[in-house]
């Protein structure tokens, strides 16, 4: 039985990491989802840590469900990503007390990783967008990637006119038939506009129409999943289990994509994935950026019996994601022939960089 008698943080503005200590003095580290991090840092202290320091417990989905009753007036977006910050760090400290990674405690196997290439730009034009690809492709030997189509929740706009239908066929053109191609609408189109954009994905062989309509409207995302054949994925943004609950049943969409720190942690995005096994729904989770979250992913996919095909892997690097920089003592995210290797280190198998944790905002909560 774990008892946390401290949580302390470690965060700027755009990623947060957690070191929690048990009574034995053993340490586990986590992190809370990126984007405004220092406000989920003090979600974290304020709201989440009176809940479960001091308290034993080997149940871990129960204490995190006890979080969400003590906080039922906050059921939103910051409260989950502060308690993924606490869930990750447990498995963490689990792993290290266990002498084993956190995929072999999920029940799976360290090893290699399929890896999709995934864009975050669309302020680059298809040829730029292109080119890049293919280089990647050259370099890391990458044979599937992800594009932008549209503008972000962009009420069927486009970032400029004809984007969109210029760039789904040259990246068949530039990166071949062999090539698996995904795209990204963030929430662009209405159902009429996304079948129509659908219909193009289908005539170049794209496998992957992720988020065509506003992701809260679940009646419009399965109107498009119905009329194409092309896997329609999401569910990246949301983070209430009932919600999910919904989504699956009524089989809004094709592929899951869950994010292990949007949605609360490893243990909550578990039961979402449990509730896909059982209508036979593959799971490829979001992760695009290159903090912890990709980790945790990769840990959850070698060892989940319905992963998807692959994961996501974000290819931008210090010119969008200044932030990424100088996170680790260790490369984490190494790519080769397309594949990424899940470590066979105890936890999650990594260390934070000693001088950015010296220039990080400091918090700390103790149990009295």
């Amino acid at each position: 039985m774990v008892k946390v008698i401290s949580i302390e943080t470690f965060c700027n503005e755009f990623v947060g990491f957690v070191r929690i200590t048990d009574e034995t003095g053993a340490q586990g580290w986590g992190q809370v989802s990126t984007y405004h991090s220092d406000i989920t840092c003090q979600v974290l202290h304020r709201q989440v840590a009176p809940w479960v320091l001091g308290v034993g417990f080997s149940d871990l989905d129960d204490l995190l469900d006890l979080v969400t009753e003590r906080e039922h007036k906050f059921p939103g977006s910051y409260l989950r990503r502060a308690i993924g910050g606490f869930d990750t760090a447990v498995w963490d400290l689990w792993g290290k007390q266990a002498e084993k990674p956190v995929v072999a405690l999920l029940g799976g196997e360290p090893g290699k990783l399929r890896v999709y290439a995934s864009s975050m730009k669309r302020d680059i034009t298809p040829v730029e967008e292109a080119e890049r690809l293919i280089a990647l492709q050259q370099r890391f030997g990458y044979d599937a990637f992800k594009v932008r189509a549209g503008a972000e929740v962009g009420r069927n706009k486009d970032v400029w006119p004809g984007r969109t239908e210029e760039i789904i066929p040259m990246m068949r053109k530039y990166l071949g038939d062999t090539s698996e191609l995904l795209i990204d609408a963030n929430s662009c189109y209405s159902p009429d506009k996304a079948i129509e954009v659908g219909k193009l994905l289908q005539d170049h062989g794209f496998c992957h129409f992720e988020e065509p309509c506003p992701y809260w409207e679940l009646e419009q995302t399965k109107m498009v999943t119905d009329a194409l054949s092309i896997d329609v994925t999401g569910g990246e943004q949301d983070c209430d289990l009932p919600t999910w609950k919904r989504m699956i049943d009524m089989r809004a969409v094709d592929i899951l994509q869950p994010d292990i720190l949007y949605l609360g942690g490893i243990s909550r995005t578990l039961r979402v994935v449990k509730l896909a096994q059982t209508t036979g729904l593959p799971v490829t989770p979001h992760c695009a950026n290159l903090s912890l979250v990709t980790l945790f992913t990769m840990h959850l996919l070698k060892a989940i019996p319905n992963a998807g095909k692959y994961l996501e892997f974000s290819i931008e690097g210090p010119d969008y994601y200044p932030w990424q920089d100088g996170l680790f003592k260790n490369n984490l995210f190494a790519i080769e022939d397309g594949f990424i290797t899940v470590g066979e280190e105890p936890g999650w198998g990594t260390e934070i960089d000693v001088e950015w944790l010296e220039n990080a905002q400091y918090q700390a909560t103790y149990f009295d």
